[in-house]
């Protein structure tokens, strides 16, 4: 199993815009796509380090990993929904992703 931490600075004044983008759309289609979410996060006191947004995402190897994620991007309903909310500009203005592998002793392997 491998995880993928994202973190998600939002443009000023849309965060609000990002929890619906996420909670309406980006969710139920990582379920479609068999991406298995872990968790979603708002920091506790957010900043240019700490970001406003952090989901953790878990799949079974790197393999499914890109094919999922592939599948996830070119999903119409997700190329729409994506544009539709950014009709006023990006809800995003960085984003960072990291790979995590679970070590020989993590609860998570």
């Amino acid at each position: 199993m491998i995880y993928e931490l994202h973190t998600y600075w939002a443009a000023p004044g849309k965060l609000d815009r990002l929890h619906t983008r996420f909670r309406s759309l980006a969710v139920p289609l990582f379920a479609r796509h068999g991406i298995q979410l872990i968790g979603i996060w708002t920091p506790a006191h957010s900043d240019a380090e700490t970001g406003d947004l952090v989901y953790l995402l878990a799949f079974p190897d790197q393999a499914a990993h890109e094919s999922m994620w592939q599948a996830f991007a070119d999903d119409p309903e997700w190329q729409a929904g994506e544009a539709a909310s950014e009709v006023d500009g990006p809800l995003v203005v960085k984003a960072t992703d990291m790979i995590l592998t679970p070590t020989d002793y993590s609860p998570l392997t």
